[in-house]
């Protein structure tokens, strides 16, 4: 009997633009053909799952012995960003999309923002890649004190600021006051995100893992609210309490990163939790699909890759581990924002069937109708494939 889930959100990993792609600029994003076609990319650990065996792929590499169940599935919300992915997934779809600014924020946004927080100015708006808008505006900021203010084509309202200039816990606050003022349907901002950065000069800014995503909560019952309402345990790891804005979850665990990410998760996985551990791997979208890095995105794939034999040794026979994706975030592309992809979905458990093709499912929010149909909890959206791989 299946006791526990494991879910690992590889973020940003996509496996082919979906049929709505062209209406977000997204035609020929497809993140792992592009990685696979472009580097000697080698996770052979994901492909005895079933990765290069999905519908569609369009890789030649496919095995005939599987130990994994394997599919993809479409994105139905509005939008592609981590927010309204991580919903999805858990059985909220978003059908109302949040408002985007590719023309930077109106004035009388940004003199409210000013006005509510005590800050005088703000350094830019716009459009931009944040890495790029550290070494234009860095030094700025650090001589003047003012706030660095950009979105993307994502519904964010992002906030970068030196850690010795405006301190992380300030920072926060100052997020924590913009995310009540967007919440105003006139604004309809998705995401607040502080952006906090370290070094001496445009040459070594760095942006540190101090980032915080403050959500909308304008989502609706997700399966976390539902496993915790019957008693689950809902461990969360990195930013998934901040994507759920901390609803359903009986216990959270921050990383720094990948690799940190996994340790934990490993940590989790030998306890004897019964429900949900819920993981986000932030690393491939933050580090590598922002910033085009496709060969740090191929690393990174490779190192998970090579830790997952570690994860599914220390799996206890009642879990079931589910590895998958939010959106995607195309490094091979010009864009350095995310794709509207859609994502793999790889089932794997001692009391699971092998090999099993699970074709491709109209939204994500199947994985947490599956879940919650194993659990004998009634479901939100989507159509559960419990029955086809137990």
């Amino acid at each position: 009997m299946i006791q526990r889930f494991i879910i690992i959100v590889l973020d940003g990993f996509g496996v082919g633009e979906l049929p709505d792609s062209k209406e977000y600029k997204d035609e020929g994003s497809n993140t792992l053909k592009h990685i696979y076609e472009n580097s000697d990319l080698n996770i052979p650990n994901l492909v005895s799952l079933g990765l290069f065996n999905i519908d569609g792929i369009q890789i030649p590499n496919k095995k005939e012995q599987i130990k994994g169940c394997y599919g993809k599935a479409e994105e139905m919300s509005a939008g592609k960003n981590s927010p309204v992915g991580h919903w999805e997934i858990s059985g909220y779809i978003n059908r109302k999309p949040f408002s985007t600014y590719p023309n930077g924020f109106p004035e009388n946004m940004l003199q409210e923002f000013c006005q509510k927080t005590g800050i005088e100015k703000t350094i830019y708006n716009g459009v931009g890649s944040g890495t790029e808008l550290l070494k234009q505006y860095g030094e700025e900021h650090i001589k003047t004190g003012y706030p660095i203010i950009y979105t993307s084509a994502d519904s964010v309202f992002q906030i970068a600021a030196h850690e010795n200039i405006i301190s992380v816990d300030k920072l926060y606050q100052i997020c924590k006051i913009a995310r009540e003022m967007l919440n105003k349907p006139e604004y309809n901002i998705g995401t607040v995100i502080a952006r906090p950065f370290i070094g001496d000069n445009k040459d070594n800014f760095t942006r540190t893992y101090n980032r915080k995503d403050f959500e909308s909560d304008k989502f609706g019952t997700t399966m976390l609210d539902k496993l915790k309402e019957n008693g689950k345990d809902v461990i969360t790891i990195g930013k998934i309490e901040d994507l759920f804005s901390g609803r359903g979850i009986t216990k959270a665990i921050h990383t720094q990163g990948n690799a940190d990410g996994i340790e934990k998760t490993i940590q989790e996985i030998q306890k004897d939790s019964k429900g949900l551990i819920f993981t986000n791997l932030v690393d491939f979208d933050m580090l590598y699909g922002h910033r085009n890095d496709l060969q740090g995105y191929k690393n990174a794939l490779e190192y998970f890759d090579s830790k997952l034999p570690e994860i599914m040794q220390n799996m206890k026979e009642e879990d079931v581990l589910i590895v998958t994706a939010d959106h995607g975030n195309d490094p091979y592309t010009p864009s350095t924002d995310h794709s509207r992809e859609y994502i793999p979905i790889l089932v794997y458990g001692e009391q699971l069937k092998e090999n099993i093709n699970l074709g491709t499912r109209k939204t994500y929010a199947d994985i947490s109708a599956t879940i919650l149909e194993t659990f004998g909890i009634e479901k939100l959206e989507g159509e559960s494939f419990q029955k086809e791989i137990i």
